[in-house]
């Protein structure tokens, strides 16, 4: 078994949500770490997925509103300041698709989660390192984690839908 950790400055874990239900606001997590431990990550299926994200490194662009994001009425950053994910087993769908089951772990709530993965390739950087490429979607449900603040429109609908579109990009080195 072989040990590989996120690039940081080459990987993203970000959301997008629907807003008034005409557009779509994009965040992302400044802070986070993670590993994977796999004998051959190109074929991922014995891989051992944890990571873990500062929710106070939230950014959407908008200071209001990310320091909206961490007050208790949704993730309350103060009494809940990680999110987690530990993958469970990955069923290997083709050569460079994967879903990737875990738990995902927001607000002291656990709930089970599949990413729809596709192995991106490989490459060496320029100081002569193999690295791994992949990138994950899913999608939650936030009421499934107590984020449940909205307000109605007058128009009807709500500010904010309830399905989070959750994407992830990650170039692993290994250790």
């Amino acid at each position: 078994m072989k040990k590989y950790t996120i690039d940081f400055s080459h990987s993203t874990i970000g959301f997008s949500v629907r807003h008034m239900m005409i557009s779509r606001i994009h965040g992302t997590f400044e802070s986070y770490s993670g590993e994977i431990v796999a004998s051959n990550i190109e074929q991922m299926q014995d891989a051992n997925i944890s990571i873990t994200i500062t929710v106070a490194s939230v950014s959407t662009k908008n200071h209001d509103r990310d320091v909206h994001l961490v007050s208790p009425d949704f993730f309350d950053a103060d009494v809940y300041p990680k999110i987690v994910f530990t993958s469970t087993y990955i069923d290997k769908l083709d050569e460079k698709n994967f879903a990737i089951h875990g738990d995902l772990t927001i607000k002291s709530i656990t709930r089970p989660i599949v990413f729809t993965t596709v192995y991106t390739g490989k490459g060496v950087n320029p100081w002569a390192q193999e690295v791994f490429g992949f990138q994950a979607k899913a999608q939650i449900d936030r009421r499934d984690f107590n984020l449940v603040y909205n307000t109605f429109l007058e128009t009807g609908g709500v500010l904010i839908s309830d399905e989070i579109d959750v994407i992830v990009d990650l170039e692993l080195n290994p250790l």
